[in-house]
């Protein structure tokens, strides 16, 4: 029985180890960009144990975008959740958690949503439902965390907060892109400024 347990821990161990390595890869030089055999040498795992886990690159995909939302969504609630602030202040900080991890210089992983939005959305339909299924829930925590603001009277917004949310979402989706064109955060700087007038809080 142990051995079994073991077995299924290693088996866990190395589609792990693929998933991490290929976000990393990925993150940094887009979906198409990056083959199988860069992910797997640089996993050191052979051929044989990637199709043992994915059928296809496409399977790949979206597993690597289901596991990297489900990593992400779970840092929002974290962040949402944080003791001894307003919601206000958790909202805020959730935003400059986002500026501090999107370096256009290296995201360590954490920037593959923004990196291959609009690439897998034309390549894959599987991978293009996986993002929605994402970034939906990114927008629904933010929804939810901008109506508990509203109710504590910490924010003030002047649509449904839904609306907003998903306004706030794509601004900084966008503000990203430009930072990356750019090669500097003034498009972040202007985002948060946005993010505050959207949320009816004071200038920082």
């Amino acid at each position: 029985m142990a051995m079994n347990t073991s077995t299924h821990a290693a088996s866990g161990d190395v589609r792990a180890t693929i998933l991490a390595t290929g976000q990393r890869l990925m993150a940094g030089k887009g979906y198409s960009a990056v083959g199988l055999n860069e992910i797997l040498t640089s996993a050191g795992v052979p051929k044989g144990s990637f199709y043992h886990y994915f059928g296809s690159k496409d399977a790949f995909g979206e597993a690597l975008l289901d596991h990297y939302f489900e990593q992400y969504l779970a840092e929002i609630d974290v962040t949402l959740a944080q003791p001894d602030l307003t919601m206000a202040q958790r909202v805020v900080r959730y935003f400059e958690l986002w500026q501090a991890s999107q370096s256009f210089v290296d995201c360590q992983g954490k920037c593959l949503a923004v990196k291959m939005a609009a690439e897998v959305a034309d390549l894959s339909e599987t991978m293009r439902l996986a993002m929605a299924r994402g970034t939906s829930g990114i927008v629904s925590r933010l929804a939810a965390a901008i109506e508990a603001g509203v109710a504590e009277g910490s924010l003030r917004v002047a649509v449904d907060a839904n609306s907003v949310a998903r306004s706030l979402y794509q601004l900084w989706l966008g503000a990203s892109i430009m930072v990356k064109i750019e090669r500097d955060g003034t498009a972040f700087v202007t985002a948060m400024a946005t993010t505050r007038q959207l949320l009816q809080l004071p200038p920082a």
